[in-house]
């Protein structure tokens, strides 16, 4: 370390200094999402400001303000039950939005429309993604995935693992997030000859049966486990 330093013309006092301080805001970040993930399971109507409002009076010995917050939300995946920011949303040719097709629609019958969406879970030490996909009809979870980043690729092992298993739906649906919007996941479904359903934007509504299991803490425990 003495010799790096020397070659970075770096004072080694200022190197652990910056060291610490690096570990320590990791673990206030680890301790702030396990306060905004158990609050969020009892409160999931909080948005970033009043989340931000709730963690400044429980006392932790130090306030933290709505950016960061946000930033740590948005690494959750959280996103509340009224319009607002969620998860990135594709842009340009590579992520086309298609139109919802649930509205008013009879659905009686396993296989007619699957729905998915992604959630969180947390660890021992920090948290990972899970993906589950849903028949809307029998409310049977299909398929599910675990990832520590929200990339595509879990998406699609999930929705493999589906077919496989299940066949295929006459109509998938999904929130506008950029890992549905991807070419990859759409032209997946168009192979099947599937038709493809989204949520309008900030209508977690529109997809409410998937949305609904995440609100039951012993979904996310008895994966975790």
């Amino acid at each position: 370390m003495k010799r790096q330093c020397e070659l970075m013309d770096l004072l080694r006092t200022t190197w652990y200094y910056k060291t610490q301080k690096s570990e320590k805001r990791q673990k206030q970040d680890e301790e702030l999402m396990r306060f905004i993930d158990e609050q969020f399971t009892r409160t999931p109507y909080y948005g970033i400001r009043k989340m931000t409002a709730w963690i400044n009076r429980q006392g932790l010995g130090y306030e933290v303000n709505r950016k960061r917050v946000g930033r740590l939300m948005k690494e959750m995946a959280l996103r509340t039950i009224y319009p607002g920011p969620r998860r990135k949303y594709g842009t340009g040719e590579e992520h086309k939005i298609y139109p919802y097709l649930l509205a008013g629609l009879d659905i009686n019958r396993s296989n007619q429309v699957w729905c998915t969406d992604i959630t969180f879970v947390r660890m021992n030490r920090g948290f990972v993604y899970l993906i589950a996909i849903m028949d809307w009809h029998s409310r049977h979870i299909l398929s599910w995935e675990l990832s520590n980043t929200l990339d595509t690729s879990f998406c699609l092992r999930a929705l493999e693992r589906a077919f496989e298993k299940y066949g295929k739906p006459d109509i998938f649906n999904t929130d506008q997030g950029s890992q549905f919007t991807s070419k990859a996941f759409t032209e997946k479904l168009k192979e099947k000859g599937t038709r493809i359903s989204m949520n309008g934007k900030g209508r977690c509504i529109d997809n409410v049966f998937i949305e609904r299991l995440w609100r039951f803490p012993e979904i996310r425990g008895s994966i975790s486990s």
